[in-house]
């Protein structure tokens, strides 16, 4: 089974940054696309990020578009999501996500395999 480890969450300032990392282990491929989720209290889980592995496309929600950056070390099998400018509206438990087919990749039925997640705090 493929093990998805996110870490990187904490609590930060409005304006702050934080870097979030989500470790593969067990069975990967190069070619499975990767997501990011997140979900605030009281709100459905909803897209952030994903990158494709294979193609290198990436995808924002568009709330983060020029704060959020996705990225890819396929050597360490490790995909970080850089937050810059971070809001309180960003507080959320975020998940890594990993499938190995995302046709429509802002979408939670493409992906297999799922992190505990990590939590993020933007104080205002």
């Amino acid at each position: 089974q493929v093990q998805l480890v996110e870490s990187g969450g904490g609590l930060v300032q409005a304006g702050g940054s934080l870097r979030l990392s989500c470790a593969a282990s067990g069975r990967t491929f190069s070619s499975y696309g990767m997501g990011w989720f997140r979900q605030a209290p009281g709100k459905e889980r909803e897209f952030v990020a994903s990158i494709s592995w294979g193609g290198g496309r990436r995808y924002y929600v568009d709330s983060v578009k020029g704060r959020f950056t996705i990225s890819r070390d396929n050597a360490k099998n490790t995909v970080y999501l850089q937050m810059n400018n971070l809001k309180p509206e960003d507080t959320a438990v975020y998940y890594c996500a990993g499938g190995v087919r995302t046709a429509v990749p802002d979408a939670e039925y493409e992906y297999d395999f799922w992190g505990q997640g990590t939590q993020v705090t933007v104080s205002s």
